[in-house]
């Protein structure tokens, strides 16, 4: 095995293709732009050939190699998408491919389990066989189900397995809902909206939004121990942790916790393959160091950028451990005893 810079690296959001779960799932939010803005020819790097998604093997693991990429912590998609009537068994398919590939390969793969949210009560027993037979790590949820975000109240029960369990939660963008776009993001040329919708900025304010709701709704304070992972350096949200602590005080939400105190004890961040040191910088006086994991979002963004940007960045020595791979193993150990 390959670590390049001789640094071991844990890259927490890398994603395989499950075809079945694929194919089953609806896509209502996405523009009519969408698949000329992300064809590989319209020059954006978020279109991997799908052989390439499929792999979880030696492809995968030789192009980790090449750039020193030690553990990539594997996730499926489109879970949220499925309907309800087959969410249960596509999203146990899709959990059994990660299982096999981490059992080939244990000291490569880890993985989130994905969960069938259109059913809670499946998706709880889901998480359970998982982490408690499978050793998943945690699990990721990508953007809302039916339209509503996790804090609906039906979702409870997902949240609080997550919290007995000791496992994060991977809150992953996904496009908003058509009704948000057609306000926000249409209007233009449909390769245009499309991306602002998506890459450019839907995502990630989406995803903002989400967690808001979520630490709105109570969650934090009924859940004080539970742990959010937000890519793309946390979503915009670190940028604007005092404003919001300003509008939204606890005598105005009625919750125990600060938003501030939340991001600082409950969230990690990761750069999702946004190399860029100004953002790391901030984020590490907004968060601390010890909040800083490492993703790639491979295979939609290339492994080669990983390394560089580590072994270049304007930290320590230990710092760079930190964030390489000793928050994710601390983090991971939370967890452990109950998949042992």
């Amino acid at each position: 095995m390959s670590e390049v810079g001789g640094r071991r690296i844990i890259a927490f959001e890398e994603h395989f293709l499950d075809p079945a779960a694929a194919g089953s799932a609806g896509f209502d939010a996405r523009s009519p732009g969408f698949a000329e803005a992300f064809h590989p020819s319209r020059g954006l790097p978020y279109a991997p050939a799908p052989e390439t998604l499929r792999d979880l093997g030696e492809g995968r693991l030789a192009d980790m190699d090449a750039h020193g990429i030690s553990v990539q912590v594997l996730s499926g998609l489109h879970a949220q998408n499925l309907p309800i009537d087959v969410a249960a068994g596509l999203t146990r398919g899709t959990n059994d491919l990660a299982a096999a590939a981490v059992a080939r390969h244990p000291e490569r793969f880890a993985a989130f389990a994905v969960l069938p949210t259109a059913d809670p009560a499946a998706a709880v027993a889901e998480l359970t066989r998982c982490v408690e037979e499978l050793g998943f790590v945690g699990a990721l949820v990508h953007g809302r189900t039916g339209g509503e975000f996790l804090s609906a109240s039906r979702f409870s029960p997902i949240l609080e397995r997550l919290a007995a369990l000791r496992v994060p939660l991977y809150l992953h963008p996904a496009p908003p809902p058509l009704a948000t776009s057609a306000s926000n993001y249409d209007g233009f040329d449909p390769v245009v909206t499309a991306r602002l919708q998506t890459a450019a900025w839907g995502w990630h304010a989406e995803t903002a939004v989400h967690f808001l709701n979520l630490y709105l709704a109570g969650v934090f304070d009924r859940h004080p121990a539970l742990q959010v992972i937000l890519g793309h350096w946390g979503e915009l949200l670190p940028f604007y942790m005092e404003r919001i602590d300003e509008a939204l005080p606890p005598r105005a939400t009625g919750l125990e916790r600060t938003f501030v105190d939340v991001m600082r004890r409950n969230v990690f961040v990761t750069p999702s393959g946004m190399w860029t040191q100004a953002n790391l910088d901030y984020c590490v006086a907004m968060l601390g160091i010890e909040r800083i994991l490492f993703a790639v979002d491979y295979p939609f963004l290339p492994n080669d950028g990983a390394a560089p940007f580590i072994e270049s960045a304007r930290l320590t020595g230990i710092e760079k451990d930190l964030v390489a791979h000793g928050n994710a193993e601390r983090l991971l150990a939370r967890g452990a005893h109950r998949r042992a």
